[in-house]
């Protein structure tokens, strides 16, 4: 049994916010660009709910992978912000989609969430135990961004992003590395009484860019593979400088680079895919290939991965 991904999806908020919105925090939208490569963001309404955007995503990856929800038994929901305490996200979504008994549950790893939970789901078909595992990854982080805080109002947003992964035969085998530091709590946190994240931009920068590259390292060392063995590299999506940096240490070339946090900013668990979903639509993802992907986030978390792709012409 081998994991490939088979189908992608992505959905977004329909309220779109420029970096001309935040003049308020004393900054510019020259400012954020050169300092982020941010220059829009989607916002989800505050009476918006999470589990539509992962409902819509779930449903276009099912398509775009030619499978009826009611055969799939297994889903995965990435999220640091779901709808409610209890229950999850995964749980709402699967009755809506129409997978009957389905085993969900939502994963909580920060941004590192979705290659956390594609690791599980790859190693669940891999085993016997699922023939196809649905992964999203949806994320509200607008409930809690301080909208006074320079820091970090200005880099996040909402969206959500899914892939149906499926036993391919003739797929490379995907291989994941997953790693944490609570020593690294306060660089990156949201307590139970502020409720909003704060964050140390300097040391993120750095431990970011030397976590993700060391993780991708070991796992192409480990399946004998070279930088150049990836048609495409996708990292979290949190900043272009930081992904910019990631793609030189690995010395991978522009165009085996996927950046467009440009128009979503750092959408946490959701950022990579909705990054591939939105290289699919650029045809940046032919019909087959071998995919890179890095993610650091919160706690501190971090991860990388090497996965095979096969997608139809839906």
């Amino acid at each position: 049994m081998t994991a490939a991904i088979v189908g992608i999806g992505a959905e977004l908020p329909p309220r779109t916010v420029p970096n001309s919105d935040f003049t308020h925090l004393d900054t510019s939208d020259e400012w954020i660009t050169k300092r982020t490569g941010i220059r829009e963001r989607r916002f989800l309404a505050p009476d918006g709910h999470l589990a539509d955007l992962a409902l819509a995503a779930c449903r276009q990856a099912l398509s775009a992978a030619g499978c009826a929800a009611r055969d799939v038994r297994h889903i995965v929901v990435a999220t640091t912000t779901p709808d409610r305490v209890t229950p999850g996200l995964a749980v709402e979504v699967a009755t809506r989609l129409g997978m009957p008994q389905a085993a969900a549950f939502d994963l909580h790893a920060a941004c590192a969430g979705f290659v956390y939970a594609l690791d599980h789901a790859a190693a669940l078909i891999e085993s016997g135990r699922a023939e196809a595992v649905l992964v999203c990854g949806a994320e509200a982080l607008t409930r809690i961004t301080d909208r006074d805080d320079r820091s970090t109002a200005v880099l996040l947003g909402d969206g959500a992003g899914a892939v149906l992964l499926a036993d391919v035969p003739d797929a490379p085998r995907p291989r994941f590395f997953l790693a944490s530091d609570g020593e690294g709590i306060p660089l990156l946190y949201a307590d139970r009484h502020e409720r909003v994240l704060r964050m140390d931009g300097r040391e993120i920068f750095v431990h970011a860019v030397e976590k993700m590259t060391a993780a991708t390292r070991r796992v192409l060392e480990h399946q004998a593979l070279k930088s150049d063995d990836l048609d495409l590299f996708v990292a979290h999506q949190a900043n272009a400088r930081i992904v910019r940096a990631v793609g030189k240490e690995l010395g991978l070339s522009d165009d085996r680079l996927f950046l467009n946090v440009d128009r979503v900013a750092n959408t946490s668990s959701a950022s990579i895919p909705v990054a591939l979903a939105q290289a699919r639509h650029e045809g940046r993802l032919g019909g087959t290939g071998l995919l890179g992907l890095a993610a650091f986030g919160a706690g501190v978390t971090w991860g990388a991965g090497v996965v095979g792709w096969r997608l139809g012409d839906r």
